[in-house]
């Protein structure tokens, strides 16, 4: 149980940091509404969407799913009000993955002080055991869960899939004439991703996008090793 906890506690908190980096970015960039209405808070109430922050995450960890995934409710962006906005809704979008990586990096250095500190004051025999519900074991987890679940989320995010954020940077890039077919899929956005969803389950495309999150989440694995064996 203390497992599933830190997964829904990573996870709400990590989708709540996603949103609040959206708006920030709107606000910083001329777009103040997510600010107005009271969004840019880590304060996890104003975010919350019941079925994407509560019930599928539980769902995913009671049942022991590898793919741990939600969602919090979109933070308000009012793309006409941005400085210059063809090129700043990209920023915006960008700033939701880009803040899970930045929560990525910050675990991974949490990770490798953690292990530090563990190879400084426990023997080889306790570190071995790694005593369930000690504080060590607790953080050892909490940071590990935090680097790979943000990994997963930032990934996911930036697949260009509208309404996916990628899908925001790729409209961006492409050529006028072709820009507006791209948009027209907004329609079928929740469609899209069920669909990659599904291929993702059923199909080798798994096999990619997990090896791609296995790879992203090795780098900061090998930070926090790196980290740990500074006093080695």
């Amino acid at each position: 149980m203390e497992l599933i906890g830190i997964r829904i506690i990573v996870l709400v908190f990590s989708i709540v940091f996603h949103e609040v980096a959206h708006g920030w970015a709107a606000w910083k960039l001329g777009d103040s509404t997510a600010r107005d209405a009271g969004r840019l808070t880590l304060n996890p109430l104003p975010h919350i969407d019941p079925m994407g922050s509560i019930v599928l995450p539980l769902v995913l960890a009671v049942t022991g799913s590898p793919f741990m995934f939600g969602w919090a409710k979109p933070v308000p962006v009012r793309v006409g009000m941005l400085n210059d906005p063809e090129n700043d809704h990209p920023k915006v979008a960008a700033a939701g993955p880009a803040s899970n990586l930045l929560l990525a990096l910050i675990s991974a250095v949490g990770l490798g002080l953690v292990a530090m500190v563990a190879h400084l004051v426990l023997s080889p025999e306790a570190m071995a055991r790694q005593e369930a519900g000690s504080l060590l074991y607790f953080l050892v987890h909490l940071f590990q869960t935090a680097i790979l679940l943000n990994v997963v989320l930032a990934l996911f995010n930036l697949i260009p899939l509208p309404p996916l954020d990628g899908s925001w940077i790729v409209s961006r890039l492409l050529p006028y004439q072709y820009r507006w077919r791209y948009e027209n899929l907004r329609r079928y956005g929740f469609l899209l991703v069920i669909g990659f969803l599904m291929l993702v389950q059923y199909t080798s495309l798994g096999k990619l996008f997990m090896g791609a999150i296995f790879a992203v989440s090795g780098l900061y694995l090998g930070l926090a090793n790196n980290i740990a064996g500074l006093l080695g």
